[in-house]
């Protein structure tokens, strides 16, 4: 690719980002929500269900976060947005501990699950990652089937095989599938399409009943009518649980959170009520993202 090319392909992806961004904007400033600005006496009127207090994280001697403290709100979506790169997937594995997997991973501050650390030596990693469902950017559902995939965290936490049938129509049902695939349980989940493989998964977050599910841009890889499922869906979610999403896409922050966090090079640049983020930052950094001058 020529010198020429490289530069109208860049200028097209500028247009497009602002363009987005332009939308997102747009997608806010419709919202109902009166604006807010994020202080103690919203915490105290908002039950905070999550809490990081100056979290730090490291890979080996790369620090990739640094001192963020942010509150999650119990029934409400929080949007973490920023630019690739930016330490959103690496805060988001941190709030379930997923990065413990990664040997180079280390941390320090606090991550308060009902005002208590995830992080202390006595938490059962079991426990905690039933309290926090995690759902990836890629559908990842078991090679077993349908009815399986719902029924395995159910098994392994030792509930009665009585009440697997309720559990998966349940759980299905909360994930707006059961109607697409109550005649076919037993076909393998690998049958399903891209978008229905997501829901599955959700489906199979929830049925170890967790507080808080943790979404890791669940709609990178799907079309936009998949995608408008499970946006509709994560709006429902909240009224039983607390949901965080980490998003690439403003628009999608802005139609599904009631929150929103902005990092830019680990650090947490702004955080607020969703409308007041897009409509006016107090930060001349997210502003600049948000109307989609860098990212």
């Amino acid at each position: 690719m020529s010198n020429g090319d490289d530069e109208v392909l860049i200028t097209k992806q500028k247009l497009d980002r602002e363009k987005d961004a332009a939308i997102a904007i747009k997608i806010a400033s419709e919202l109902t929500d009166e604006h807010e600005i994020v202080s103690e006496e919203l915490i105290r009127t908002h039950e905070l269900k999550m809490e990081t207090i100056n979290l730090s994280h490291w890979y080996g001697d790369k620090q990739v976060l640094s001192g963020i403290s942010l509150p999650m709100f119990k029934n409400r979506v929080t949007a973490i947005i920023g630019a690739s790169g930016c330490g959103k997937s690496t805060f988001l594995r941190d709030l379930n501990r997923m990065n413990d997997l990664i040997s180079s991973a280390r941390i320090a501050g606090q991550v308060l699950l009902d005002d208590q650390d995830i992080y202390e030596k006595n938490v059962d990693l079991n426990q905690l990652r039933k309290r926090i469902g995690m759902v990836f950017q890629k559908a990842n559902p078991f090679a077993m089937s349908i009815e399986n995939n719902i029924a395995y965290g159910p098994y392994v936490h030792g509930i009665n095989e009585k009440e697997f049938p309720r559990i998966i129509e349940g759980c299905l049902r909360k994930a707006v599938l059961w109607t697409e695939v109550k005649d076919r349980l037993g076909d393998t989940a690998l049958s399903l399409s891209g978008g229905q493989q997501q829901r599955l998964c959700i489906a199979r977050a929830l049925s170890v009943e967790p507080e808080v599910i943790l979404f890791d841009e669940p709609c990178s890889a799907l079309d936009p009518h998949a995608t408008a499922k499970i946006e509709d869906l994560i709006t429902k979610l909240k009224e039983e649980y607390t949901v965080v999403i980490v998003t690439h896409n403003m628009q999608q922050a802005a139609r599904v959170s009631d929150y929103t966090a902005f990092f830019n090079l680990g650090e947490l640049i702004e955080f607020n009520r969703t409308k007041k983020i897009f409509s006016s930052p107090e930060r001349k950094m997210t502003e600049e993202y948000i109307s989609g001058r860098f990212g």
